[in-house]
């Protein structure tokens, strides 16, 4: 069981790193919506992990095993993406962070108005343009929060289906 969720989670961890990777090379914003494309990858290796292990039980791995590799695999896979945009932050081009901020604050400019109309709008505009990510623990942290939640919500219902 540990084996299947550490191989899986690394494997995700690295995908993730990789589509950031992907996203800087080819002249994208590696911090912006594009990376939240990644937060599918730990719910998906969740379940292939959930799989695979009632492959190597001939019952069924029984609920707490199914469901502890799923949240272990999403676990280590979030910790390893998290690691990863942490290291790229801090080796990459400080510009990079600023240009995001840039791009972000302009999107937030745009729907502004979309704000407005909402009750307690204004309230929320300041609450999400100071909560913009800015350092690159926080992007570190942004990206472990989403990627162990979209797990969460795969993995728990995916072990209590594929226990047996």
């Amino acid at each position: 069981m540990l084996r299947t969720a550490v191989l899986h989670g690394a494997i995700t961890g690295a995908l993730c790193i990789a589509w950031v990777l992907f996203l800087y090379l080819t002249d994208n914003n590696p911090y912006g919506p594009k990376r939240t494309l990644s937060d599918f990858f730990p719910p998906i290796a969740a379940v292939v992990s959930q799989i695979l292990l009632r492959r190597y039980y001939a019952n069924g791995p029984g609920l707490w095993k199914s469901v502890g590799v799923g949240l272990l695999t999403t676990l280590i896979g979030a910790g390893v993406a998290a690691v990863g945009l942490y290291t790229f932050a801090r080796l990459a081009d400080p510009g990079l962070i600023e240009q995001h901020l840039v791009e972000a604050r302009q999107l937030l400019a745009n729907a502004k108005a979309l704000y407005l109309k909402q009750p307690n709008g204004a309230q929320q505009y300041a609450a999400t343009l100071k909560g913009l990510a800015h350092t690159p623990a926080a992007f570190a942290q942004d990206e472990f929060a989403k990627k162990i939640i979209f797990g969460l919500l795969i993995s728990i219902p995916g072990g209590v289906f594929l226990r047996k």
